[in-house]
Protein backbone atom coordinates (compact mmCIF):
# COMPACT_ATOMS: atom_id res chain seq x y z
CA UNK A 1 0.00 0.00 0.00
CA UNK A 2 1.13 3.38 -1.04
CA UNK A 3 0.15 6.46 0.49
CA UNK A 4 -1.20 8.99 -1.68
CA UNK A 5 -2.24 11.51 0.59
CA UNK A 6 -1.82 12.03 3.94
CA UNK A 7 -3.59 13.40 6.95
CA UNK A 8 -2.49 16.76 7.01
CA UNK A 9 -2.94 17.05 3.47
CA UNK A 10 -6.52 15.72 3.58
CA UNK A 11 -7.10 18.21 6.46
CA UNK A 12 -5.65 20.93 4.35
CA UNK A 13 -7.67 19.68 1.06
CA UNK A 14 -11.30 19.37 3.07
CA UNK A 15 -10.40 22.92 4.51
CA UNK A 16 -9.93 24.51 1.00
CA UNK A 17 -12.95 22.28 -0.10
CA UNK A 18 -15.09 23.77 2.89
CA UNK A 19 -13.96 27.56 2.43
CA UNK A 20 -14.86 27.35 -1.06
CA UNK A 21 -18.90 25.74 -0.33
CA UNK A 22 -19.18 28.52 2.48
CA UNK A 23 -17.98 31.43 -0.14
CA UNK A 24 -20.25 29.92 -2.65
CA UNK A 25 -23.33 29.73 -0.74
CA UNK A 26 -22.52 32.85 1.54
CA UNK A 27 -24.53 31.72 4.22
CA UNK A 28 -27.34 30.36 2.75
CA UNK A 29 -29.49 27.37 4.51
CA UNK A 30 -28.00 24.49 3.07
CA UNK A 31 -29.02 20.91 2.93
CA UNK A 32 -25.78 18.45 2.46
CA UNK A 33 -27.20 14.80 1.16
CA UNK A 34 -23.85 12.33 2.06
CA UNK A 35 -23.61 9.66 0.08
CA UNK A 36 -23.05 6.26 2.23
CA UNK A 37 -20.85 4.34 3.29
CA UNK A 38 -17.67 6.33 1.54
CA UNK A 39 -18.34 9.60 1.91
CA UNK A 40 -18.84 9.30 6.20
CA UNK A 41 -15.48 10.34 6.86
CA UNK A 42 -15.62 13.54 4.68
CA UNK A 43 -18.86 13.84 5.27
CA UNK A 44 -17.93 14.06 9.54
CA UNK A 45 -15.06 16.15 8.72
CA UNK A 46 -16.36 18.57 6.60
CA UNK A 47 -19.62 19.43 8.48
CA UNK A 48 -17.58 20.45 11.48
CA UNK A 49 -15.86 23.08 8.77
CA UNK A 50 -19.06 25.35 7.75
CA UNK A 51 -20.20 27.47 9.49
CA UNK A 52 -23.25 28.50 7.53
CA UNK A 53 -26.73 26.72 8.52
CA UNK A 54 -27.39 23.24 7.32
CA UNK A 55 -29.07 20.06 8.01
CA UNK A 56 -27.60 16.78 6.98
CA UNK A 57 -29.35 14.23 4.79
CA UNK A 58 -28.05 10.48 3.86
CA UNK A 59 -28.46 8.22 1.00
CA UNK A 60 -27.47 5.48 0.01
CA UNK A 61 -25.36 4.53 -3.45
CA UNK A 62 -23.63 0.90 -4.11
CA UNK A 63 -22.18 0.27 -7.22
CA UNK A 64 -18.93 -1.61 -6.14
CA UNK A 65 -17.99 -5.52 -5.56
CA UNK A 66 -14.83 -5.93 -4.94
CA UNK A 67 -12.92 -3.54 -7.24
CA UNK A 68 -15.26 -4.28 -10.06
CA UNK A 69 -18.33 -1.29 -10.49
CA UNK A 70 -21.34 -3.13 -11.24
CA UNK A 71 -25.16 -1.85 -12.03
CA UNK A 72 -25.77 1.32 -9.17
CA UNK A 73 -28.02 0.18 -6.31
CA UNK A 74 -29.76 3.40 -4.67
CA UNK A 75 -31.61 3.43 -1.23
CA UNK A 76 -33.14 6.95 -0.68
CA UNK A 77 -35.14 6.41 2.09
CA UNK A 78 -33.54 7.85 4.32
CA UNK A 79 -33.64 10.83 2.65
CA UNK A 80 -35.53 13.48 4.43
CA UNK A 81 -37.28 16.73 2.64
CA UNK A 82 -35.28 18.79 0.06
CA UNK A 83 -38.18 20.36 -1.35
CA UNK A 84 -37.31 23.96 -1.38
CA UNK A 85 -33.73 23.62 -0.19
CA UNK A 86 -30.04 24.86 -1.45
CA UNK A 87 -28.14 20.75 -1.76
CA UNK A 88 -24.79 19.90 -1.81
CA UNK A 89 -24.12 16.10 -2.63
CA UNK A 90 -21.51 14.52 -0.86
CA UNK A 91 -19.70 11.62 -2.30
CA UNK A 92 -16.43 9.78 -1.53
CA UNK A 93 -14.88 9.86 -5.28
CA UNK A 94 -15.60 10.43 -8.63
CA UNK A 95 -14.59 8.52 -10.81
CA UNK A 96 -16.40 7.31 -13.80
CA UNK A 97 -18.94 9.55 -12.58
CA UNK A 98 -21.92 6.90 -12.95
CA UNK A 99 -23.12 7.54 -9.39
CA UNK A 100 -23.53 10.98 -9.30
CA UNK A 101 -24.91 11.14 -12.62
CA UNK A 102 -27.79 8.44 -11.43
CA UNK A 103 -27.93 10.49 -8.01
CA UNK A 104 -28.33 14.07 -9.53
CA UNK A 105 -31.74 13.25 -11.15
CA UNK A 106 -33.09 11.49 -8.14
CA UNK A 107 -32.57 14.12 -5.96
CA UNK A 108 -33.90 16.77 -8.45
CA UNK A 109 -37.47 15.11 -8.94
CA UNK A 110 -38.21 16.07 -5.21
CA UNK A 111 -37.91 19.71 -5.94
CA UNK A 112 -34.41 21.20 -4.68
CA UNK A 113 -33.56 24.92 -5.55
CA UNK A 114 -29.83 23.61 -6.75
CA UNK A 115 -28.07 20.61 -6.43
CA UNK A 116 -24.56 21.16 -6.45
CA UNK A 117 -21.86 18.15 -5.67
CA UNK A 118 -18.26 17.89 -3.59
CA UNK A 119 -15.86 15.02 -3.78
CA UNK A 120 -13.12 14.31 -1.56
CA UNK A 121 -11.06 12.60 -4.53
CA UNK A 122 -11.43 12.95 -8.67
CA UNK A 123 -9.95 9.88 -10.44
CA UNK A 124 -8.09 11.60 -13.44
CA UNK A 125 -9.44 10.45 -17.11
CA UNK A 126 -11.64 7.84 -15.82
CA UNK A 127 -15.25 10.36 -16.37
CA UNK A 128 -17.79 8.83 -18.67
CA UNK A 129 -20.27 11.28 -18.30
CA UNK A 130 -20.41 15.04 -19.29
CA UNK A 131 -20.15 17.35 -16.14
CA UNK A 132 -17.93 17.14 -13.28
CA UNK A 133 -18.26 17.98 -9.62
CA UNK A 134 -18.68 21.41 -8.49
CA UNK A 135 -16.48 21.27 -5.69
CA UNK A 136 -13.24 18.73 -5.49
CA UNK A 137 -10.83 18.16 -2.51
CA UNK A 138 -8.26 16.24 -4.97
CA UNK A 139 -6.97 14.87 -8.42
CA UNK A 140 -5.42 11.44 -8.19
CA UNK A 141 -4.31 9.42 -10.79
CA UNK A 142 -6.08 6.01 -11.97
CA UNK A 143 -5.24 3.91 -9.00
CA UNK A 144 -7.67 1.74 -6.67
CA UNK A 145 -7.70 3.90 -3.22
CA UNK A 146 -9.10 3.33 0.13
CA UNK A 147 -8.50 4.53 3.18
CA UNK A 148 -10.74 8.22 4.50
CA UNK A 149 -14.34 6.07 4.46
CA UNK A 150 -12.55 4.24 0.66
CA UNK A 151 -13.02 0.60 1.07
CA UNK A 152 -12.04 -2.60 -0.51
CA UNK A 153 -13.66 -5.71 0.47
CA UNK A 154 -15.15 -3.82 4.15
CA UNK A 155 -11.59 -2.87 4.43
CA UNK A 156 -9.36 -0.10 5.25
CA UNK A 157 -12.25 2.65 5.56
CA UNK A 158 -10.99 3.47 8.79
CA UNK A 159 -7.37 4.74 7.62
CA UNK A 160 -6.81 8.49 8.60
CA UNK A 161 -4.60 8.59 5.07
CA UNK A 162 -5.63 7.55 1.56
CA UNK A 163 -4.06 4.91 -0.04
CA UNK A 164 -3.38 3.17 -3.18
CA UNK A 165 -3.02 -0.19 -3.27
CA UNK A 166 -0.57 -2.15 -4.80
CA UNK A 167 -1.14 -5.03 -7.53
CA UNK A 168 -0.33 -7.76 -4.92
CA UNK A 169 -2.94 -6.37 -2.89
CA UNK A 170 -5.58 -6.64 -5.21
CA UNK A 171 -7.10 -10.17 -6.03
CA UNK A 172 -9.14 -8.78 -9.06
CA UNK A 173 -8.24 -7.89 -12.20
CA UNK A 174 -9.38 -4.11 -12.33
CA UNK A 175 -9.28 -1.04 -10.08
CA UNK A 176 -10.92 1.73 -9.08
Amino acid sequence: MKVLLTEDQLRDGIQRMANEIREHYAGRPLTIVGVLIGSVVLLADLIRRLDIPLRVEIIQARSYRGTRPGPLALNLDMLGEIRGREVLLVDDIFDTGHTLSELIPELDDQGPLSIRTAVLLRKQGQATVPFQPNFVGFDIPNLFVVGFGLDYRDMYRNLPYVAALEAGEITEEEGR
